[in-house]
């Protein structure tokens, strides 16, 4: 499949495909759009997903946003959060699968591959529409028709603000798009602590207040909105589940499915748990492992001079930033944790100094 990827920051933008783009999303003609992300969206991917589905309704086109599962509720108050179609909701999977059949566009935000819509990848990949990826991460599948990706972009709302921009739109950013936009980068940035907080995302972020964001509420909701059992969740999982490692410079935490039964815990409830194990001094690369039906989840995080990306995919079937990936494993919590240990204890020069990593078949 034909797919253009645009250089990031590079002014040299194929002018021609973008035309071609152009044409596609014209107020000309109503079109039936689908915008999806990836499974268990986070902010970046809700937020890119329902900003772009405001701009396209401008646009008048016809748009439904079709989320693979559910998402945290800390992030319901984003506009548009109540037309929003879950695929893994019984009662809505069938008008999710016409919807996406009957599509004569499919925008996938925030992913890279396929793979990551899980249960709704099949669906997607055999329907017939225009497809478009707009993306931040690396390693990117070639299923669209249209990509408007990098991995130098700190969020995929910061890529969404500018192809926006780009196609001379602007004007249609108002207040509650920009909202959307703004969580997204706000989130993907670690609340603006990350190394990939450039100035283009500090330029944006601008823009974006300028247009009605409101950046004090937007923190407020998503950062300060705790549940109670959230709360002593987070206190159990500091005092109970945090395990240091200071001559591996590494910290973990081991969540298994009763503790999340014990605090009845919701999507979203983990979120930002593995950066208070990354906050502790002298810890280099913190993780976190939460058991889960299919499998044990795992969130990586590291310093700026440590990339767990490659340590995700090699040895946990994942990927993703330099300094925030993620993996799955189905050996138990336990087996999980101690094959962590192990690979970081033999890795860790090789991590600390970018090296080649040892892979367990070739030992």
């Amino acid at each position: 499949m034909s797919s253009v990827f645009f250089k990031y920051g590079i002014q040299s933008i194929l002018m021609q495909e973008l035309d071609l783009f152009k044409e596609q999303i014209s107020s000309a003609s109503s079109k039936k759009i689908i915008i999806t992300t990836h499974h268990k969206p986070d902010a970046d991917a809700l937020g890119s997903s329902l900003a772009l589905a405001g701009y396209l309704k401008k646009k008048n086109h016809q748009v439904t946003v079709v989320s693979p599962s559910d998402y945290p509720s800390f992030l319901h108050w984003m506009e548009g959060n109540d037309e929003v179609v879950n695929f893994e909701d019984p009662e809505k999977e069938k008008e999710a699968r016409n919807l996406i059949a009957q599509a004569e566009m499919i925008f996938c935000l925030d992913f890279s591959n396929l793979g990551r819509l899980q249960g709704m990848e099949q669906v997607v990949r055999d329907a017939k529409a225009y497809k478009v990826n707009i993306d931040h991460h690396q390693d990117p599948e070639d299923f669209a028709d249209f990509s408007f990706c990098s991995p130098k972009a700190a969020a995929t709302c910061e890529l969404l603000y500018d192809l926006i921009v780009k196609v001379g739109d602007r004007e249609l950013i108002d207040k509650d798009i920009a909202e959307c936009l703004y969580s997204g980068i706000m989130t993907d940035t670690g609340g603006f602590r990350h190394p990939n907080t450039t100035k283009n995302v500090h330029l944006v972020t601008a823009e974006l207040i300028e247009l009605g964001a409101d950046n004090s509420k937007i923190a407020r909701l998503i950062y300060d909105t705790y549940s109670v059992n959230r709360l002593k969740f987070l206190g159990f999982a500091l005092t109970r589940r945090l395990t240091i490692l200071p001559e591996l410079n590494t910290a973990y935490f081991g969540v298994s499915k009763k503790d999340l039964r014990k605090y009845q815990s919701q999507t979203g409830d983990t979120e930002g748990l593995v950066n208070y194990a990354l906050s502790l001094d002298g810890i280099k690369i913190a993780a976190l492992f939460t058991e889960r039906k299919d499998g044990v989840k795992i969130s990586f995080r590291s310093s700026e001079d440590v990339a767990v990306n490659k340590f995700a995919a090699t040895f946990f079937n994942g990927g993703g930033h330099k300094n925030a990936s993620g993996g799955i494993s189905k050996l138990s919590l336990e087996e999980t944790i101690n094959r962590f240990e192990k690979l970081v204890k033999e890795n860790k020069h090789i991590l600390f100094n970018q090296l080649e990593l040892i892979d367990e078949k070739n030992q």
